[in-house]
């Protein structure tokens, strides 16, 4: 930089870079700094561009990190950057592209050294690094600036007070992407960091006060998704004077001290710039998630994160409690539709779950919104197509559905939401349908791929307590929906039966069981049902009375099985066995939320009990059953009743005329013949310790997903690169 090279490969023989990183020091106001700073490329930003340009700076990097102690050349290049910034807001209004560019490359330069620094040494050694200063013989002075905080300083006045413009678009990137650079020390750690200069920085001394101003500028720069301005039309415009810009450098610079850096010339980047519209709101998303789930200091709690608990919208005119620290406020709205609009992210998805769940501000404001399918359905076409995403963003999507659901004005008002033409869900042509029955739809399918495919209990057991949540304020489900939710309790129903099948009689014969059972899938349901109700209805009295004398005690097996505690002389249960603790927490699970909704909105619900007669065979085999007989009963006695009246209709009734019949049969049932169970309500609570789970998901996006940040994969310790 500084020379005429135009190939990343001649970077470590480049002479500034090498007398940077030499063993010469380097005054601050020596006009070398201009000669190193007068480069110009398009940042890289693909993963092959940033490793090529980390293997051929590395050797550089390194120079410096043995040199630097010596010749304090890091110092002075901060504090080059540090004294441009201050004048970085004037030069900004008076359109001064080439003392904007050159701070920008002063940053660029910074960056990449502090992360070379920070994953190459101890953070002992690296404040080291950044608290040397030069003094002259005879001199004794023991005061020395803390260079490193006051950078950070520098970094978060630069975020929060330059104004956005197309000058200023690439220096804001790189001054968030520096902070995260700084942060990244967790990266090359396994355990969360609870002490770290992140902590030292940035939750005390000058950097505090920045917190709540910091965290409202990087939501605004999420929420309005700036783009990039074209590539080199903000850096190099063209002088209407006729002089042309070459001239007017040349005049301030020296002869010869121009670079031109390419990396496969300025249109390089046009490529990347269309894959993410914004690099701005990225990275300001993925830094404001990173301080979010910065772990405590001893003695202080998360300043970030109490700012975003406590932000308040700016309709809101209600003072402050004197108590809330670092408060702030910002348009909820404008908040709204860009989560909405950005639910294809992961982080945006992860930033949604944390405001939801850390902000009731933010929560209340959500569930009174009259649009909220707006939100919903992007989470629900997560959850569809769970097959393409990572278990995480399943996770987090899932999450927020129960968070959601734990408001029963939102369990009504989503059955309210009329939606057409559906066109991500393939299963069935949904011309008209509502959002609550859509959202079960979506949840069934969730809970049937988990049970098939990843059999992760934390995945079903979540997806099970957001139906439950809504199930006392089914209203008007759709009848495909209906027919979903009695089918999937039917499949389970039967599953359980071939598993005790193969629990008591491992020898059996009953080959036309075995083959029902193990080829059983949605689209053989009907068929199942047809041919195997005769077996099902004399082969399940058996096993149900075997049942109740030996359940507990197969059950406890099974658990021991899967704790891996049997004894040696005990012979372990086969796979399908310890299966059966699973399917019979489903079923009981599904059998309440059939039961919550006939006891609480039978009158609302033809659909569900059209879809419980046609499947009324099998649920009589499970009358009796020990483990779900309470349960049973309202379901058995529905049941039982409109049976008599459809009986009492004639034969060959339409289902037009079957639903009729259920309808008025409803007003007939007497509401107290339905026993009252405990209402069903699930509330989501994180598990003790969450940042072992969200600090490594956080820097796993920041991995995957910054822009112009590049590290070795061989360096990280905190995640495999296999995880989600």
């Amino acid at each position: 930089m500084g020379s005429n090279s135009s190939r990343i490969g001649d970077l470590p023989k480049n002479e500034y870079l090498k007398k940077l990183s030499g063993t010469e020091s380097v005054s601050e106001n020596d006009p070398f700094w201009n000669q190193l700073l007068s480069f110009s490329f398009p940042a890289p930003t693909s993963s092959t561009e940033l490793k090529l340009l980390e293997e051929a700076t590395i050797s550089v990097c390194r120079s410096l990190v043995e040199n630097n102690p010596r010749t304090g050349n890091l110092g002075a290049l901060i504090k080059v950057f540090l004294s441009r910034t201050k004048e970085l807001k004037l030069s900004a209004e008076c359109q001064n592209h080439i003392f904007i560019w050159q701070t920008h490359n002063a940053l660029f330069i910074i960056c990449c050294l502090l992360k070379v620094f920070i994953c190459e040494m101890s953070e002992e050694e690296l404040q080291l690094h950044f608290t040397y200063e030069e003094k002259s013989p005879g001199s004794y002075s023991s005061d020395s600036e803390d260079l490193l905080e006051e950078l950070l300083c520098c970094l978060m006045q630069l975020i929060t007070d330059i104004p956005l413009l197309d000058i200023t678009y690439e220096i804001s990137v790189e001054a968030v992407s520096t902070m995260v650079v700084f942060l990244s020390c967790q990266l090359f750690h396994k355990e969360v960091l609870r002490q770290s200069i992140s902590h030292k920085y940035l939750m005390r001394g000058r950097c505090l006060p920045y917190t709540s101003k910091l965290v409202k500028t990087l939501l605004y720069n999420f929420i309005r998704q700036e783009k990039p301005p074209p590539p080199g039309t903000h850096v190099l415009p063209q002088q209407s004077d006729g002089g042309g810009l070459l001239y007017g450098l040349a005049s301030g610079v020296a002869t010869g001290l121009w670079t031109v850096f390419t990396l496969g010339g300025v249109g390089s980047k046009v490529a990347a710039a269309s894959e993410l519209s914004s690099p701005l709101a990225n990275q300001s998303l993925l830094l404001l998630l990173v301080l979010a789930n910065l772990t405590d200091a001893a003695d202080a709690p998360n300043p970030y994160r109490q700012a975003i608990m406590s932000f308040k919208n700016t309709q809101d005119s209600s003072p402050f409690p004197s108590s809330i620290p670092h408060a702030f406020q910002i348009n909820f709205n404008s908040l709204y539709m860009a989560l909405c609009e950005q639910q294809t992210s992961d982080q945006a998805t992860l930033l949604l779950y944390t405001l939801l769940h850390q902000n009731s501000n933010i929560r209340t404001y959500m569930l009174a919104r009259t649009d909220m399918e707006n939100l919903v359905l992007p989470i629900l076409e997560i959850l569809y197509h769970v097959e393409e995403r990572n278990s995480h963003h399943v996770y987090m999507a899932l999450i927020i559905l129960l968070i959601l659901t734990e408001d029963d004005g939102f369990n009504r008002s989503i059955h309210e939401v009329m939606l057409k033409n559906i066109t991500w869900y393939s299963e069935r042509v949904l011309t008209e349908i509502s959002l609550g029955s859509l959202l079960i739809l979506v949840v069934i399918r969730t809970i049937q791929y988990n049970m098939t495919r990843t059999r992760d209990k934390y995945l079903h057991t979540n997806c099970l307590a957001a139906l439950a949540n809504m199930s006392a304020q089914f209203r008007s489900l759709h009848q495909y929906a209906a027919q979903r939710i009695v089918s999937y309790t039917c499949r389970h129903l039967r599953r359980y039966v071939y598993v005790l099948d193969k629990l008591y009689f491992p020898h059996s014969h009953c080959s036309t069981l075995q083959h029902c059972f193990s080829t059983l899938s949605d689209n053989g349901e009907e068929l199942l049902s047809l041919t195997c109700s005769h077996i099902l209805r004399s082969y399940a009295s058996s096993l149900f009375s075997l049942l109740s004398k030996k359940h507990n005690k197969v059950l406890e097996q099974a658990t021991q099985s899967l704790r891996g505690s049997l004894s040696s002389s005990d012979v372990p249960l086969p796979d399908y066995a310890q299966d059966l603790n699973v399917i019979e927490e489903v079923i009981r699970m599904m059998l309440e939320i059939i039961n919550s909704c006939l006891t609480n909105s039978l009158h609302h619900n033809p659909n569900l009990v059209y879809a419980l007669l046609y499947k009324r065979d099998l649920f009589e085999q499970f009358r009796t059953h020990p483990s779900f007989q309470d349960i049973m009963q309202n379901i058995d006695l529905v049941i039982t009743f409109f049976s008599s009246r459809l009986l009492q209709a004639g034969a060959e009734l339409s289902v037009e005329r079957v639903l009729e019949i259920i309808k008025q049969g409803v007003v007939a049932l007497p509401k107290d013949r339905l026993k009252k169970f405990p209402e069903l309500k699930f509330k989501y609570v994180e598990e003790e310790q969450p940042e072992e789970f969200f600090i490594p998901y956080v820097w796993s996006l920041v991995y995957n997903s910054a822009v112009g940040v590049y590290w070795n994969p061989q360096d990280i310790q905190l995640f495999t690169m296999d995880s989600d």
